[in-house]
């Protein structure tokens, strides 16, 4: 029985150091883990791209890797950086708009809408449906939690310094994987298949065609309604149009959607 006892106590132990050290290395690697989980959704979403280059490039994978670093930052770090310094800088404007909106009232659609051709009645009888349907009650009650929303993201996201660090080390990470991506996916495949077979072959497989499909389709997605609600806001002369695109390309990220 003392032996056993020993054994358990051994074993509780063990169990429990490990855990401790579990914990510890998540918490020194907390810093690196955004960073990481966004390069490594960069690079399986772009990686056909890059090979292509790579061909086209008389084979040379540091020719590739550096256009690929371009064409990220210019995609989608450069965006994404704009996007959330401009609400970082605003956030207490935003936060003002937001605790206005507890007064916030639908007026009666204007007489140019109607005037708009093919879509302008119907344009004006969706905001009369709006303005019918209880919205006004909705945004009411949602205007104290979304200048909370806001406060919490500005402190979790931090200074413009912060921010760029965290950008460097995506694209530090990026390129780490771009020059070893085929290793890197071996080593993937056989933990998954040593796991499960190859079942777990097959899931691993399948894990990054749908990172690839869904990462393609919202970013673009996003870049495109950012665009065109951009331009639209800048051509109506909307006053803090960069602000609010950059919250409508936000937005089309998180998936809640731009309107």
């Amino acid at each position: 029985m003392n032996a056993n006892g020993r054994d358990i106590t051994s074993i509780v132990l063990a169990v429990l150091f490990i855990g401790g050290l579990i914990g510890a290395s998540l918490w020194i690697l907390s810093p690196f883990l955004g960073p990481a989980i966004w390069a490594t959704t960069l690079v399986v979403s772009t990686w056909p791209l890059m090979t292509a280059i790579q061909k086209r490039l008389w084979g040379r994978r540091s020719l590739a890797i550096t256009l690929m670093t371009i064409v990220i930052f210019c995609v989608f770090i450069v965006p994404l950086g704009l996007a959330i310094n401009a609400i970082v800088t605003h956030s207490q404007q935003i936060v003002g708009w937001f605790k206005s909106l507890a007064t916030f009232k639908i007026p009666p659609p204007p007489a140019w809408l109607l005037s708009i051709p093919l879509v302008g009645s119907k344009a004006a009888e969706f905001w009369q449906r709006s303005a019918a349907s209880g919205l006004e009650d909705f945004v009411v009650m949602a205007a104290p939690y979304a200048g909370g929303v806001i406060k919490w993201f500005v402190s979790k996201i931090g200074g413009f310094g912060l921010l760029f660090v965290q950008f460097l080390l995506t694209i530090m990470f990026a390129v780490i994987l771009y020059a070893n991506g085929e290793r890197t996916v071996k080593r993937v495949r056989d933990f998954g298949h040593r796991l499960a077979g190859s079942r777990g072959d097959h899931s691993v497989r399948l894990a990054g065609r749908a990172i690839r499909g869904v990462a393609l389709g919202v970013v673009l997605t996003a870049l495109s309604q950012t665009a065109v609600g951009g331009i639209g806001l800048a051509v109506c002369g909307i006053p803090f149009a960069a602000v609010l695109t950059a919250a409508m390309f936000m937005l089309a990220i998180a998936q809640i959607g731009a309107i």
